[in-house]
């Protein structure tokens, strides 16, 4: 298999620097990653890029608040804005039509974007994405973890590696130190550690956006056309499984693929079934897609 480049690039999209790589050519699939301490794009998939860059035009770019991208952050509407800037960039890119890729915190910002305008979409893949009926009950474990790296005494390689090998992944001891201390360095970014992108709602308006944010409120699910896979770890401890069958009984074109002694990181655990499921799914062709 034939390695592609990764060509690296910032664009302004309202006013404000979007990070992004990009490697192969032909269709565009955006894949956007999650929201825990130090992610990226290129940390979330580093071993997905390359795979899918053998049929695709791959578009990483770093969510805002994260990576190399704008530490400027709308909390009043967390999923939304995401989609709004992921918009923008599409537009910087003169992309029309991408498919996307989202886990977690981008899995909830990809299915926003789809549903506010679902002509700028293909297809859809979720891997335990966010915002489906996590608002509604009390955080999971991983929430929890994740909510409180801030708080506290603050940020540590402990409390980075609590949380990536306890919540992220079903085996921690496959997590290499390399990992955890690129994510350490990169949550420790002062503009990062000054306003975290990712925290539990707050304040006179907390109701409000806990309520934009739970996206199984939204009719518009029941309606929405573009085809999708949902991918979900049976043994997830940051967003809960079941989220996974509510999406295939709700969505008209939905796929689900749910696998034993897999967290929440499927597209790491996972890397080959993943590449391999995410491929077919965007194909043209594929065996898997509705619609």
């Amino acid at each position: 298999m034939t390695s592609h480049a990764l060509l690296e690039n910032t664009v302004s999209v309202a006013g404000n620097p979007i990070f992004y790589v990009e490697s192969g050519t032909g269709t565009p699939v955006v894949l956007l990653h999650g929201g825990g301490p130090g992610a990226s794009g290129v940390s979330n998939y580093s071993r997905n890029i390359d795979a899918l860059a053998q049929h695709f035009r791959v578009i990483v770019p770093d969510l805002p608040g994260y990576g190399r991208s704008t530490k400027n952050f709308d909390h009043s509407d967390p999923f939304g804005y995401l989609a709004t800037m992921i918009r923008g960039l599409l537009h910087q890119l003169d992309v029309d039509t991408a498919h996307l890729v989202g886990n977690s915190y981008g899995g909830a910002a990809a299915l926003r974007l789809a549903l506010d305008t679902p002509n700028r979409v293909g297809k859809l893949v979720l891997m335990g994405p966010g915002g489906i009926g996590t608002t509604r009950a009390l955080p999971t474990a991983g929430l929890k973890s994740l909510f409180a790296y801030y708080g506290g005494e603050g940020p540590s390689r402990e409390k980075l590696a609590s949380f990536v090998r306890t919540y992220l992944v079903y085996d921690g001891a496959a997590v290499p130190d390399e990992l955890i201390e690129q994510r350490y360095l990169a949550s420790i970014d002062p503009a990062v550690v000054a306003a975290p992108p990712l925290r539990r709602p707050s304040g006179p308006t907390a109701l409000r956006t806990l309520w934009r944010m739970d996206l199984t409120r939204d009719q518009r699910l029941k309606t929405l056309p573009n085809p999708t896979l949902v991918l979900w770890g049976r043994d997830d401890k940051v967003n809960r499984p079941h989220g996974g069958p509510t999406l295939l009984n709700t969505l008209p074109n939905a796929e689900l693929v749910m696998t034993s002694h897999t967290g929440h990181w499927m597209q790491w655990e996972r890397a080959a079934l993943f590449n391999r499921l995410v491929t077919d799914f965007l194909q043209p062709d594929s065996t898997l897609a509705r619609g």
